[in-house]
């Protein structure tokens, strides 16, 4: 595919989403970065803003298997992968996929399950692979997780392990509607949901094909180095206790490089880069209490970093 040709193909899919998500362009195509770089979304919102819809709406568009895994107190980590089931017949035991196994996965609530069943999802999210019985099963290709939490809750869930918010890829929310766009959806709804009709754009071989043409954009070693750079800076921040872990110079290097291809370019820039600092960065960060405050989340440490990380200068589009 030629650079043309994959910008065409990114723009119908996030114009193909957004019939179902109004009014947020910036979710929509910050959720399409995440499938195109293999990357898990984690989205922290409160109830009724559409989590669930833009996953069926990403699944539909790209014609994918879709599962939603509401996740309980009770469930089970077999429950999420599957379990060897002894068959009569054949006097063996039979491997019974669980619902991870699908293209795009929607983990509802996972701060609503025990420690015990969120760590099920480890291997799969880092690896695309399950393990159960000592036999390793692959996922399909590709395979996409969006686990929502509701951020204002805390009765009766478990809040993630600090392993687990570092798999994923990025952290971002939906957040609520203009009163124009709500109304516009309230007006959509009134006979039958959008999702209901809406019709595959792109199918799976083109998503792949898109996600191999994020690891073909260029990436300057001064602009790796600046990436980079952001990252250590993190790590002697006053406001945290820990940075951000390796794995998020990677994701800001991969997500960097897929926002230069929905761009039409085949180089990253350092803007690629301060760009999506702000969405992979901050949930790998643990504050110090004295600083919660201050930094609100963490969002203030983004800012100081860029402003005291050299940006580069005079770095080439293209070698």
């Amino acid at each position: 595919m030629d650079d043309r040709e994959v910008k065409s193909r990114i723009r119908t899919l996030t114009s193909n989403i957004e019939k179902v998500i109004r009014g947020k362009p910036e979710t929509v195509e910050l959720s399409v970065i995440a499938l195109l770089c293999k990357g898990q979304l984690l989205i922290e919102d409160v109830p009724g803003v559409g989590k669930t819809m833009l996953a069926r709406a990403i699944a539909r568009s790209i014609d994918a298997t879709f599962q939603r895994i509401q996740f309980t107190p009770d469930l089970l980590p077999s429950d999420v992968t599957g379990a060897s089931i002894y068959n009569q017949k054949t006097v063996e035991f039979e491997f019974q996929p669980g619902p991870i196994f699908a293209n795009i996965v929607l983990i509802d609530e996972i701060n609503r399950t025990t420690p015990r069943t969120q760590s099920s999802l480890l291997e799969a999210m880092e690896e695309h692979q399950v393990t159960v019985d000592g036999c390793t099963y692959r996922l399909p290709d590709p395979f996409f997780v969006m686990a929502t939490q509701n951020p204002i809750e805390f009765f009766g869930t478990y809040p993630l392990p600090e392993g687990q918010r570092d798999r994923f890829l990025m952290s971002l929310g939906l957040g609520y509607p203009s009163f124009e766009t709500e109304k516009e959806i309230a007006t959509d709804q009134m006979i039958r949901h959008p999702i209901e009709s809406l019709e595959p754009v792109l199918s799976l071989s083109h998503a792949r094909e898109l996600q191999s043409a994020v690891m073909e954009v260029h990436v300057d070693d001064a602009v790796l180095e600046y990436a980079v750079s952001l990252v250590h800076a993190t790590r002697n921040h006053p406001a945290l206790l820990l940075g951000a872990s390796p794995r998020g110079s990677l994701a800001l290097v991969r997500t960097a490089q897929a926002s230069a291809l929905i761009d039409g370019r085949d180089y990253i820039t350092p803007d690629d880069v301060k760009r999506m600092a702000h969405w992979v960065l901050p949930h790998r960060f643990i504050a110090r209490e004295r600083s919660r405050t201050r930094f609100g989340n963490c969002v203030g440490v983004i800012k100081d970093v860029l402003s005291e990380v050299p940006v580069p200068i005079g770095v080439p589009g293209r070698e």
